[in-house]
């Protein structure tokens, strides 16, 4: 199903993409262009939000020893 939807999806990219860049290629190139492209992105995009998500995580891991440092200095003071 996966490989279906990177047909459809690089297809549909594929054509429109040799239209923006004024590009005259055959029917295969414009689909194998399209496929590529979607796979390079998804591929990218992974990447990022990887990265993303272990940022984020990283600044909860700070905000959450922070947090602990706080209530450690609360009740030390009591």
């Amino acid at each position: 199903m996966t490989f279906l939807v990177l047909l459809i999806i690089g297809t549909a990219a594929g054509f429109l993409a040799t239209r923006l860049m004024r590009l005259e290629v055959d029917v295969i190139t414009t689909i194998a262009l399209g496929v590529g492209g979607a796979w390079l992105s998804w591929m990218v995009l992974r990447f990022v939000m990887r990265l993303a998500g272990s940022v984020t995580l990283f600044i909860g891991a700070v905000l959450g020893a922070m947090a602990l440092i706080w209530l450690w200095g609360w009740f030390k003071r009591r």
